[in-house]
C-alpha cells in the first residue's frame, strides 16, 4: 500500500511507501551550503552526494530505470560487459563522473568528447529488429534524468527529503552535465515542475520489462563475480553474495515507481517496503563513519586491491587472505562451495595455463553471452582506451586494429557462418587465433602506451596501462619494456592462453 504526497508546487505526485509520506517542504529536510552558482567542482551538490553511502543504492536504482528504457536496454544487452565485469564497469563509471563534475573545465571537455566517441559506437538493432542509438538525445536525457530522480528519491526514502531550492539546484547541475555532453537543445525540461511531468510520462508510457532489466535484477546480483579483493576467497564471497544479493534486488524493486512495478509485472515481496526503508536508513546512518571510509574512490580502490599489485596494502592483503582462507575452510564444512578456477600468478610471471574453454569464458567473452562477436572485442578496446585515457586519433587506431582482428577471427573461426564464434568453434581452431591482425593490435597498443614515443615503455607508462602486476619481471634491467618483449607477451597471452599477472587483471578481472 502506498501513499501519495505532492512537492511544493503541487504539480508532481510522488509515490512513497509506508512511513515515507513526507513532503519535500517538511521540516528536517536536507539542505546544502554550497553556492547556488557552483554547478561543478567541490562546491556542487553532486560532489557531496558522490561520497554519500546512500548513493550506492541510488545508482543501482538509476541503472535499473535506465535499463528499462527499450533503447538503453537493447544497447546494454548487446554491448555491455557489466554482467561479467561489473566492478570494472563501476570503477570506470566513477572515474568518468569525477571528471565530468570536477572543477577542471579542460578535463570535463576531454571526458565529454571521450563519452561521445564511445556512445557513437553503440548503435544497432535489438532481437526484435528495433533500432537503438546511444547518441539519441532523448535516450541520453533519460540517463541523466534517472540519476537526478534517484538522487532525490534516496534522500526522501532515508528520511531527509530535499527542500525545493536544493532540489532545483541539483537539477540545474544535472542539466549542466547533459549540456556539457553537447545537448544544447535542452532535452531535459527547463523547470522542475515540467521535469516531474516528463518523468511520470516516461515511467507510465515508455519503460518496459527489458532483458537488461531482468539481467540486472535477477542475474547480476545472484551471480555477481568477486572483485579482485575477494578473488582468492570463493567461500567467503559466495556466502556474502548469497545473503546480500537477494536483499539488494528486493530493495531495488521496492524503490521503483509503483506504476512501473505493476506494468512490468515485478514481484511484490512481503515486507519489501520495510526492508527498503531499513536499507536506506542504514545507508544514511553510515554517513557518520569517518570520511575516508565512505569515499567512493577509496571503497572502489579497496575492492580492486590485489595481492599481485604494487600498493603498500598488497602485503597486508596477502597476509589477511591467508588467514581468511583458513577461516573459509570452516565455512566449507557447513556450506560446500566449488573452488574458483585459476590461481593468481607469481610476481615473476606465470607458467600456469588454462584450457581453451576457460580462456574463451574468462577473457574473450567480455559480454558474457556465450559467443564471441564484435561487442566483445570492442569492450576490450574500450577498456584499453579508458586505461590509457586516449584521445583521437590514437583511440580510433586501437578500435580499428581490434576491428581488423575481429574480421580475421570471423573468417578463420566462424565455421557455420552465423556471424559469431561459438565456444566450440573457438576451441576447435584455437591455434589459428594469432594472425597478422592480432600482431597489429599488439603494435597499436604498444604505440598507445608509449606516451613519449621513445620506442619503450617506462615504469610510469607501464603502470598507467596495467595498474597492477607492476612487479613482474617483464621489464629489463634498466626498468624499460621493449616493443618486441611487449608484443611477444601480448601474443603469448592472447593466443597461447598463458596466464599473466598483467593481462589477467586488465582483461579478465570482474
Amino acid at each position: 500500500m502506498t501513499s501519495q504526497v505532492k512537492d511544493t508546487d503541487d504539480s508532481h505526485v510522488v509515490q512513497t511507501g509506508p512511513g515515507t509520506g513526507i513532503p519535500y517542504e517538511d521540516p528536517g529536510r536536507e539542505t546544502t551550503e554550497s553556492p547556488a552558482s557552483s554547478l561543478f567542482g567541490p562546491g556542487s551538490q553532486f560532489h557531496r552526494f558522490f561520497n554519500d553511502p546512500r548513493w550506492a543504492l541510488a545508482v543501482v536504482r538509476a541503472t535499473v530505470l535506465e535499463a528499462a528504457h527499450p533503447q538503453i536496454g537493447a544497447a546494454l544487452a548487446d554491448n555491455s560487459s557489466f554482467v561479467v565485469h561489473p566492478w570494472r564497469r563501476l570503477s570506470n563509471t566513477l572515474v568518468s563522473l569525477q571528471r565530468m563534475f570536477g572543477a577542471d573545465e579542460h578535463i570535463r571537455q576531454r571526458e565529454a568528447a571521450r563519452l561521445n566517441r564511445l556512445h557513437a559506437r553503440l548503435s544497432g538493432t535489438d532481437a526484435r529488429n528495433q533500432p537503438y542509438d546511444a547518441m539519441d538525445p532523448e535516450v541520453r536525457a533519460w540517463v541523466v534524468a534517472t540519476l537526478f530522480e534517484s538522487s532525490v528519491t534516496m534522500c526522501r526514502l532515508s528520511g531527509q527529503p530535499l527542500d525545493q531550492e536544493t532540489m532545483e539546484g541539483l537539477y540545474a547541475e544535472f542539466r549542466a552535465f547533459l549540456a556539457a555532453l553537447g545537448d544544447r537543445a535542452g532535452h531535459l525540461p527547463p523547470t522542475l515542475p515540467e521535469f516531474w511531468q516528463y518523468y511520470d510520462r516516461m515511467v507510465a508510457e515508455e519503460l518496459q520489462n527489458t532483458e537488461a532489466l531482468r539481467i540486472i535484477l535477477y542475474k547480476l546480483f545472484e551471480h555477481l563475480p568477486a572483485p579482485p579483493l575477494f578473488a582468492g576467497m570463493p567461500t567467503v564471497w559466495a556466502t556474502g553474495r548469497a545473503l546480500a544479493g537477494p536483499v539488494i534486488g528486493t530493495v531495488t524493486v521496492a524503490s521503483l515507481p509503483e506504476v512501473f512495478r505493476r506494468r512490468a509485472g515485478l514481484p511484490e515481496v512481503p515486507g519489501a517496503q520495510t526492508l527498503m526503508q531499513g536499507a536506506y536508513m542504514a545507508a544514511r546512518l553510515a554517513r557518520a563513519l569517518p570520511d575516508n571510509w565512505v569515499q567512493a574512490e577509496n571503497v572502489v580502490s579497496l575492492l580492486n586491491l590485489s595481492p599481485d599489485g604494487d600498493s603498500p596494502l598488497a602485503e597486508t592483503l596477502t597476509t589477511l587472505r591467508a588467514r581468511t582462507k583458513r577461516a573459509g575452510a570452516l565455512f566449507r564444512l557447513i556450506t560446500p562451495v566449488p573452488a574458483q578456477q585459476g590461481a593468481a600468478d607469481g610476481p615473476g610471471g606465470s607458467e600456469s595455463r588454462r584450457d581453451a574453454r576457460a580462456f574463451f569464458t574468462e577473457v574473450l567473452d567480455q559480454t558474457g553471452d556465450g559467443a564471441l562477436d564484435w561487442p566483445d572485442l570492442a569492450a576490450m578496446a574500450r577498456e584499453l582506451c579508458s586505461r590509457l585515457d586516449l584521445d583521437e586519433p590514437e583511440e580510433t587506431r586501437l578500435y580499428d586494429a581490434f576491428a581488423a582482428w575481429w574480421r580475421e577471427l570471423q573468417a578463420a573461426l566462424d565455421s557455420d557462418g552465423d556471424g559469431r564464434v561459438s565456444e566450440d568453434e573457438y576451441v576447435a581452431a584455437a591455434p589459428s587465433l594469432a594472425g597478422p591482425a592480432l600482431i597489429r593490435v599488439a603494435e597499436t597498443l604498444f604505440d598507445a602506451a608509449d606516451a613519449d614515443g621513445d620506442q619503450s615503455i617506462d615504469a610510469e607508462e607501464y603502470r598507467a596501462l596495467f595498474r597492477r602486476g607492476f612487479g613482474r619481471s617483464v621489464l629489463d634491467a634498466e626498468g624499460r619494456y621493449s616493443r618486441s618483449a611487449f608484443v611477444r607477451d601480448f601474443l603469448s597471452f592472447m593466443s597461447g592462453r598463458q596466464r599473466s599477472t598483467a593481462y589477467d587483471p586488465l582483461l579478465s578481472d570482474a
